[in-house]
């Protein structure tokens, strides 16, 4: 089993199949920096679904288990479902997901994603306040679109749908119980995510983090919640239950509560340059050595030697020289 520095083996992969949005989410792509005139990657630079295919079929000769597919908005690529199906049939892939903020995501695509292969969506929503919201995403996008998604998703059988709300102190925290409320016992999962220092442009305070124990402790004030064991090794999600048995919640504490110790996820940007932290500075261009012809052996050495090399700890020591550093954004390597 191949393992970095710290014993940490490599299980996930998520690859980012653009670096588009359709979104100016204010805690990833503030429209400030992100304009019109923002050059984002042209499409010859992006690695083709056979390329993405052929890498992703070495890292699960290394050990990988896991996909997910982001952005950007992943569904912004065309014939996505052609990749998923290609990455359904790696032997050793037994899980595809996709992270999207369900704005394209009608029945009809969700049919065809589950056909294709797809086994489960995370949809992004930060507060089901429709001002708020809107606010949030800066283009107007209202919420009952998202909500349609989220039910298109479940139609189509990709379930357990999970719910991302990224919560940011004077900004939609005071939608922290209508969340959990309206998705109780419905079977969806939200995930409440502590405000991030991913990448340097949402111009992240600490002061604007709510902490993963006051969630917590707002929602058990209204529904009492018992933690309950990850289902997987390497799970970012600490998991509650509702002790009525209306289902169950997540919290990804990155700020407050690090997991850095059983963090098995390695991170392909839309351009093919590997990523071995979320907080990362710094990529391996695989893409040259894939169109520069190298072989399969050579390319699983490349991995092999990254890998073991690797000892990224950004949010346990989250020091601040490491806070200063220039750091890739989130919507070029997905959350």
């Amino acid at each position: 089993m191949l393992t970095d520095v710290l014993g940490r083996p490599l299980r996930d992969l998520r690859i980012s199949v653009t670096d588009r949005c359709n979104f100016r989410c204010t805690y990833c792509m503030p429209r400030v920096i992100f304009g019109a005139d923002y050059p984002f990657l042209p499409r010859e630079a992006l690695l083709t679904f056979e390329e993405i295919t052929r890498l992703a079929s070495l890292f699960a000769v290394l050990g990988v288990r896991k996909i997910r597919l982001t952005g950007g908005e992943p569904l912004l690529r065309t014939n996505l479902d052609g990749l998923i199906e290609l990455l359904s049939k790696i032997p050793g892939i037994d899980d595809i997901a996709l992270t999207t903020n369900g704005s394209l995501l009608s029945r009809q695509v969700a049919h065809r994603l589950k056909r294709a292969g797809l086994h489960r969506v995370t949809i992004s929503l930060d507060s089901l306040d429709d001002q708020v919201f809107q606010a949030m995403n800066d283009v107007s996008f209202p919420v009952h679109k998202v909500l349609d998604a989220v039910q298109a998703a479940a139609a189509a059988g990709l379930t357990p749908v999970k719910i991302n709300m990224v919560v940011k102190r004077g900004v939609n925290d005071e939608s922290i119980i209508s969340m959990a409320r309206h998705f109780r016992g419905t079977g969806h999962i939200v995930r409440f995510i502590e405000f991030m220092d991913v990448g340097t442009a949402n111009g992240w305070r600490r002061d604007e983090v709510v902490r993963a124990d006051e969630i917590v402790a707002a929602i058990d004030r209204e529904w009492p919640l018992t933690q309950i064991p990850p289902e997987h090794p390497g799970e970012v999600a600490t998991r509650y239950r509702y002790t009525d048995n209306q289902g169950e919640i997540g919290i990804i504490s990155a700020v407050t509560h690090a997991f850095c110790g059983s963090c098995n996820r390695a991170r392909l940007s839309s351009e093919g340059k590997l990523f071995t932290c979320l907080f990362g500075s710094k990529g391996w261009d695989l893409r040259q050595r894939l169109r520069d012809g190298a072989s399969d052996d050579e390319l699983l050495q490349v991995l092999t030697s990254i890998w073991s090399k690797r000892q990224d700890r950004y949010s346990e020591l989250r020091s601040q020289a490491s806070k200063d550093r220039k750091k890739v954004e989130m919507f070029h390597i997905g959350g």
